[in-house]
């Protein structure tokens, strides 16, 4: 294969990846780490470390079309974060005690229910006339567009949601993997947040965790250029092609491609912990 080739095939998917973490606020990792080390048969750390580019590449992308459509919630997304940064730092600590093979089977498990709990909320039917008392000390509540007028919204449980985050942070980093699963969780079905305030808060979360992680693998010579600038240029234009569809998807299509993204990543867990992977 040559070059030109190469690079070719990696936009195409990567154009594919942005798009999808444009719409689900799971940045592109969960499509581009896969497709580099099955198809492309790139070493793992150079995949990691093109798809941390590429998560980065996604959430600039995304967040500043987002902002600007008045979608993202960046008090939450700054207030959650601290709980991710401290379980991930924990994780980090526990790396050595706890066994990853029975974490990754909890964590499928976890992700297979999840998925269940996001295509059965219907957020339509909810009405919240009052906010958590924590949400209103921070000013955590917001407003969304809906048919180009704006919705306000009122923010609900944010102890479990912080408590998500941190365990979301912890799972994060005992298995290495991204935590944008479980954000997007944590306001969906905690903080109770509209989907699309959720997906598009989440996506501007992971960029924050992905720059700390992409600096350790470029200090480790893992950011191979070949190979991260046509990722991360197919994810910019995925992402920005998804930041506009996600105005004119409907919400219920969009939790649906996201419970299908969550069943793809539990079942390729599973299927590492049963063939003997972990």
């Amino acid at each position: 294969m040559t070059i030109i080739a190469f690079s070719a095939g990696l936009a195409v998917f990567a154009f594919l990846a942005g798009l999808l973490g444009a719409l689900t606020g799971l940045g592109g990792g969960v499509v581009i780490i896969p497709v580099l080390v099955l198809l492309f048969h790139v070493d793992i750390h150079y995949a990691m470390g093109a798809s941390l580019i590429s998560v980065m590449a996604t959430s600039t992308g995304t967040t500043a079309a987002y902002l600007r459509e008045g979608y993202t919630n960046l008090r939450i997304g700054m207030f959650l974060e601290t709980g991710a940064v401290i379980g991930a730092f924990v994780g980090a600590l526990l790396i050595a005690f706890v066994s990853q093979t029975f974490l990754t089977l909890i964590f499928s498990l976890v992700l297979l229910s999840s998925a269940y709990l996001t295509v059965k909320r219907k957020e339509e039917h909810e009405q919240y006339h009052q906010s958590h008392p924590w949400a209103m000390a921070l000013k955590l509540d917001g407003t969304y567009p809906v048919k180009k007028q704006m919705h306000s919204y009122h923010v609900q449980h944010v102890p479990l949601a912080l408590f998500i985050m941190t365990m979301a942070g912890l799972i994060s980093g005992l298995l290495g993997i991204g935590s944008g699963t479980l954000k997007v969780l944590a306001m969906d079905q905690a903080l109770r947040l509209p989907y699309k305030v959720a997906t598009t808060t989440s996506n501007f979360m992971i960029g924050i965790t992905a720059a700390v992680s992409a600096g350790i693998y470029f200090s480790k010579g893992y950011i191979d250029p070949t190979i991260a600038f046509p990722t991360m240029l197919g994810v910019l234009v995925g992402a920005f092609t998804g930041a506009k569809l996600l105005t004119h998807l409907r919400t219920r299509l969009l939790r649906i491609i996201f419970s299908m993204v969550l069943c793809f990543i539990a079942l390729e867990m599973l299927y590492k912990v049963l063939s003997g992977e972990l």
